[in-house]
């Protein structure tokens, strides 16, 4: 039996991994998603003073009351994060990498240490028009949900369902300015933990750009040819715990397990 604490992005809560739990559950396996304070139905805790560190200790703390790091259950616990998720999961994992078997990515970037969320933003003038929601409508220290037009805040949309994205309106939270501004500390001892991506290829990226990159042989990638990393693809957008999410649960237990695509070195 695996336990799979699972970690969500921007915006939304615990909430969006329900396909995906069941999922896991009928497998036989333990899922816990985490609803990280002032998101899903804890967005009621949100205030001035929510931020990353909040949402790394929420991670923490489900890792210790869930059964994760209990004596001969390390091995079996898979911490996976999607989009923002990364952050806390990342640094929650940093603080005791003893409890967790293996890291898993969906759809997201590997954080490094001193970065912040709106730092790895693309486009300057997404991070400015963040800024400018956030003292005009949110009290100075709240994102309220973007449109869905805004896709580069929630990525692509495509294969969702009208009831998905409806759902995914009704239940998005407002999210805690700080979360994205606070930058992320890492000691490095998770650096040697197994770790899993499964991108999302009508998003942004996919194993081959990654491979790519790696054969630049630019020193900020050649990490990524690790055999400790493994690679997954999906044909869809970026929420596939909401349009796929029978085919993300097979990736997760596939994880698990050790397999994906290596990279290998450059060259």
């Amino acid at each position: 039996m695996t336990t799979f604490v699972l970690v969500s992005g921007g915006y939304t809560g615990g909430w969006i991994w329900q396909e995906v739990a069941d999922h896991l559950r009928a497998a036989g396996h333990r899922a816990h998603p985490v609803t990280l304070t002032g998101m899903g139905d804890r967005r009621h805790l949100s205030g001035p003073g929510t931020d990353l560190n909040t949402h790394i200790e929420d991670v923490v703390q489900v890792l210790d009351h869930e059964g994760a790091g209990e004596p001969g259950e390390a091995e079996e616990t898979v911490l996976v994060a999607h989009c923002y998720g990364s952050y806390p999961a990342m640094a929650a994992a940093d603080r005791d990498p003893g409890r967790i078997a293996r890291l898993v990515f969906v759809d997201s970037g590997l954080p490094s240490d001193g970065a912040a969320v709106l730092d790895s933003l693309p486009d300057p003038a997404s991070r400015e028009r963040l800024l400018r929601r956030a003292q005009e409508h949110g009290d100075g220290w709240r994102l309220p949900p973007p449109a869905f037009e805004e896709t580069d805040i929630w990525g692509s949309l495509d294969g969702i369902s009208k009831e998905g994205l409806d759902r995914l309106a009704r239940l998005a939270a407002p999210q805690p300015l700080a979360t994205l501004t606070q930058p992320v500390r890492l000691s490095g001892a998770a650096a040697g933990l197994p770790a899993t991506a499964v991108f999302c290829t009508r998003n942004v990226t996919s194993t081959a750009a990654v491979r790519a990159l790696v054969a630049t042989g630019d020193p900020r990638f050649a990490p990524l040819a690790d055999p400790r990393f493994g690679f997954f693809d999906l044909d869809t957008g970026h929420w596939p715990m909401l349009s796929r999410p029978g085919d993300l649960t097979d990736l997760l237990l596939r994880a698990a397990a050790g397999e994906g695509e290596r990279i290998g070195a450059a060259g």
